[in-house]
């Protein structure tokens, strides 16, 4: 994996990202500190994220703030907005986001409100708390994670779909309000990638692009100014077929996965 460069001039001196204990978060904060920002890491796991910082602060000679906080509380996003009120955030990536895939009438209402709040509303008061930050330094970032294909409806991942497309949507709006703020905005829309949510939810882990390739085609993306990007070749193809087959496919996948976590 080539190395993307992105400015730290413009996207510094701190990057706050979401959801950073694994995954893609994970990756995000590794590659953020290759390029020498100082990172806060936000997730629920205290003992990753001690881990994960002192990684980056020995390999990249970065500096790092961990901040245990669950963004499926609607206090969240506030506190997190308060554990950086010092800090100068040049880089929003608002990642943090779940899923269990599962019948829509057989899972507990409040599990589909929780997915709601993280895979949403997080998102939507982030961007408007840490976007008015950006607007009053006259630069910056804000990468919102969505997910490939959630505008066409997702069978046994319903709620989770809805939250996303939401997210999806709030973002391609945004890119062109905050471009006049000189903030940069970039939906990335991931589809399968190899991670450990995919092995823990019962998903094909054999399936999709590593992280380090999402994340890399993410920061290519919001260097460039591009508003929206879908990582891997078989997330872009499947962008592309009509939503019909899409929902098939995809629903066949999610089924076998909640008959697993069913059985589980």
């Amino acid at each position: 994996m080539t190395q993307v460069k992105i400015s730290a001039d413009r996207f510094g001196p701190w990057a706050l990202v979401t959801g950073a204990s694994s995954g893609i978060g994970r990756e995000f904060a590794r590659q953020l500190a290759a390029n020498g920002l100082h990172v806060v890491l936000a997730a629920r796991r205290t003992d990753t994220l001690a881990e994960l910082g002192a990684e980056i602060e020995s390999r990249y000679g970065v500096r790092h703030l961990a901040v245990t906080v669950d963004l499926s509380e609607a206090s969240g996003p506030d506190r997190l907005a308060e554990a950086t009120s010092s800090l100068d955030v040049g880089l929003l990536v608002s990642n943090a986001g779940d899923l269990t895939p599962g019948e829509f009438l057989s899972l507990d209402l409040r599990h589909s409100i929780d997915s709601l709040q993280l895979n949403a509303y997080s998102h939507l008061v982030l961007a408007r708390v840490f976007g008015r930050r950006l607007a009053d330094r006259g630069r910056g970032g804000v990468v919102l994670v969505g997910a490939a294909g959630a505008e066409h409806g997702i069978p046994w991942l319903a709620a989770h779909a809805a939250a996303k497309a939401y997210t999806n949507t709030l973002g391609r709006g945004l890119h062109a309000e905050f471009a006049a703020r000189g903030v940069t905005v970039t939906v990335l829309a991931p589809g399968p990638t190899r991670t450990e949510l995919q092995s823990r939810r019962s998903l094909p882990d054999s399936v999709g692009m590593t992280a380090a390739d999402c994340v890399s085609q993410a920061l290519r993306a919001l260097e460039a100014g591009r508003g929206m990007v879908i990582p891997g070749v078989v997330a872009r193809v499947m962008n592309r077929l009509p939503a019909s087959l899409t929902r098939r496919i995809a629903g066949r996948t999610m089924a076998a996965a909640a008959a697993q976590e069913s059985a589980r």
